[in-house]
């Protein structure tokens, strides 16, 4: 099997739009059992900027130890700055090693839109598994409404 037949999706946040407010939608993904994590945080129109708990503010991943507890900042896990509203149409990348020290569960630490309306997606990649039952790579095993290979 391929590498990419052995990966997981997560929508950690569905396509949405907020504006001055935080994006309310945004979930975790349970990192079990899986050696990486790509984050990546997709932008549609910006009328205003993107980041973690203030629009002026890098967007970082968290960690926590249950789904539902008190999370904190992953070390080096953050862009260099919050995503201007210039940067429509774009993609981020944040990359965690889970196979250092880490919490099971992780997510974007939470994003918050400016003044305007925004435009934001996130979805988090698992890759390399490493543990847990045998991962066949089907749709709903993957994380996918519907996988066609041709």
């Amino acid at each position: 099997m391929n590498a990419i037949e052995q990966m997981k999706f997560k929508l950690c946040l569905p396509p949405v739009s907020a504006s001055s407010a935080n994006f309310a939608s945004n979930t975790y993904v349970d990192t079990q059992g899986w050696s990486h994590v790509r984050f990546l945080i997709i932008t549609g129109v910006l009328g205003a900027a993107v980041g973690s708990t203030a629009h002026t503010t890098a967007p970082l991943i968290e960690e926590c130890d249950t789904s539902g507890g008190s999370y904190s900042d992953v070390s080096n896990a953050a862009l260099a700055d919050a995503i201007s509203d210039s940067e429509d149409s774009s993609m981020f990348a944040i990359d965690v090693d889970l196979t250092k020290s880490h919490k099971r569960y992780m997510q974007v630490q939470a994003p918050d839109a400016g003044a305007a309306a925004c435009l934001l997606a996130i979805v988090a990649i698992l890759s390399k598994k490493e543990s847990g039952p045998a991962f066949g790579g089907g749709a709903s095993e993957a994380g996918l409404a519907e996988k066609i290979s041709a």
